[in-house]
C-alpha cells in the first residue's frame, strides 16, 4: 500500500491530511505533467453538514492510477511508496493533482 498525504481540505474524505477511503483513483490518462492529473475520488465538503463518520483516516491505502505516463503506474496501480495529493480548498476534482507524478 502507498503512504498518502492529502492536503485537499475541501474534500469530505480528508481528515488529518489522510483519506477516509479504502482506495482512491488518480485520473489523468494523457498526463504529461502533475497539473494534468487529479484525484478522481474527490467529493466536495459542503459546510459542516456531512462528515465521513464511517471510516477512520488512513495514511496507507490502495491507489488506482489512470496516469499511464507516470513511472509509478504499474498495471493501473501506484507503485510509489509515498504520494501527495494537493489542492487545498479545491471545490472540484480538477483543482487537485498528484504531486508525486513523474513522467516516463
Amino acid at each position: 500500500m502507498t503512504k498518502l498525504d492529502c492536503n485537499v481540505t475541501g474534500c469530505v474524505h480528508n481528515a488529518e491530511n489522510c483519506c477516509c477511503k479504502n482506495t482512491i483513483v488518480v485520473e489523468g490518462n494523457a498526463a504529461r505533467e502533475k497539473c494534468d492529473t487529479c484525484c478522481g475520488s474527490y467529493d466536495e465538503k459542503k459546510g459542516n453538514m456531512f462528515r465521513n463518520l464511517f471510516k477512520t483516516p488512513e495514511n496507507r491505502l490502495e491507489v488506482e492510477c489512470e496516469a499511464t505516463n507516470c513511472v509509478y503506474n504499474k498495471e493501473r496501480r501506484c507503485s510509489a511508496e509515498h504520494i501527495g495529493i494537493v489542492g487545498g480548498n479545491a471545490t472540484e476534482a480538477v483543482q487537485t493533482e498528484c504531486a508525486s507524478f513523474r513522467a516516463r
